[in-house]
């Protein structure tokens, strides 16, 4: 209710001002109490993400938790070095002053998180906000916006484009700073020159990681029509060594996290043809690891972050023309380059990197 975020906000604001979180002692207290937490909770966390995603608890503890405890590591390394006052050149205005740069902190910060790797998203940006005591709220979009209502000092979002315009225009009415990091589709060139099934296991594994729930793995392969018919063979291949002939029954495929994702993933096997995979089960919320071809660029599935375990096929004439499809679509968070040509790597590297947040080019 709004009372209650009221209450919270307020009792927040007040340990901020009581000034309890600035001493660096109460700071490497507050990373080393998460750090325990991790440690004792693991098997908890895994077991929560195993029934909620269906998520192996290798893919737990490599995506979500480990990161989580390589960026506290780093905090408590580097804590004392960022706390420091930093000198900074005078000019002739600031000649007789003494002049550096203080580090201080924002104060109460909304993070939100996301559903697809909700320990690692979370906990992440958690770990720059330490300083402050913190609650949590469970929320649905309309206990979100009553959240945002709220004056905070700093917000962290992670999620969707279109949320994402909801937050900024949130924040700005309080003129808040924050960091957005948002989903998009992010292209997959592969090159007729390459290792095709060196190429085809990685992009398997990117893909269907978390059963496709990651906003940087390849969304979509772009190539020739002569390399998508050298590729399928080996991306189906490399489907069967990683999950078997049933992924359905392997214990190293995930399910989608709710009945509207799985109905939103379900509309897009509308979209081309299905090359391999396609099967579904509504009760279990299960996709099968998906190859779709011959998609056109007008569909449903290249208009919008797949964020499934369904992989489409778009085919270009040549890799001049896979660019110019790519940098003229909203920028991805990543870009991804299969080839064994140096000139194509280069070439590949150069005019993606002007656009994109992230850059992968992988030889291969």
């Amino acid at each position: 209710s709004e009372v209650e975020v009221f209450v919270l906000m307020d009792c927040l604001r007040a340990t901020w001002m009581s000034g309890k979180t600035r001493p660096k002692e109460f700071r490497v207290t507050q990373l080393e109490a998460l750090c325990h937490f991790l440690e004792e909770r693991q098997a908890d966390i895994q077991h929560a993400l195993c029934e909620d995603l269906h998520k192996p608890c290798f893919e737990t503890e490599f995506t979500e938790i480990l990161l989580v405890r390589n960026e506290l590591a780093n905090a408590l390394n580097n804590l004392s070095c960022w706390m420091k006052d930093e000198k900074v050149n005078k000019n002739l205005m600031t000649q007789l002053d003494c002049a550096f740069i203080q580090k201080d902190p924002y104060g109460v910060v909304l993070i939100i998180g996301a559903f697809n790797f909700p320990i690692q998203l979370t906990l992440l940006p958690l770990v720059g906000a330490i300083a402050q005591t913190f609650a949590v709220v469970t929320a649905g979009p309309e206990e979100t916006g009553k959240l945002l209502e709220n004056k905070f000092d700093y917000i962290f979002y992670t999620g969707s484009v279109r949320v994402g315009k909801i937050i900024m225009t949130a924040a700005a009415k309080h003129v808040t700073p924050l960091t957005l990091e948002l989903g998009g589709k992010s292209p997959c060139y592969v090159d007729k020159c390459c290792n095709f099934q060196n190429a085809a296991n990685r992009i398997v594994w990117g893909k269907f990681l978390n059963a496709g729930q990651t906003c940087i793995a390849p969304d979509y392969v772009i190539c020739t029509v002569e390399t998508q018919e050298r590729l399928m063979p080996c991306l189906r291949q490399a489907i069967c060594e990683f999950f078997g002939n049933e992924p359905k029954q392997s214990a190293d495929f995930g399910r989608m996290v709710n009945d509207r994702h799985f109905q939103r993933a379900r509309a897009l096997l509308e979209c081309g043809r299905v090359a391999i995979g396609g099967e579904i089960d509504e009760r279990e919320r299960y996709i099968a690891p998906t190859v779709l071809a011959d998609v056109k660029e007008w569909e449903p599935i290249m208009q919008e972050e797949v964020l499934a375990p369904i992989l489409p096929i778009f085919t270009v004439n040549d890799m001049e023309e896979a660019i110019h499809f790519i940098n003229c679509r909203d920028r991805p968070l990543a870009v991804y380059a299969f080839s064994c040509d140096n000139k194509v790597y280069c070439l590949s590297y150069k005019n993606y990197i002007t656009v994109l947040f992230y850059n992968y080019v992988v030889k291969a």
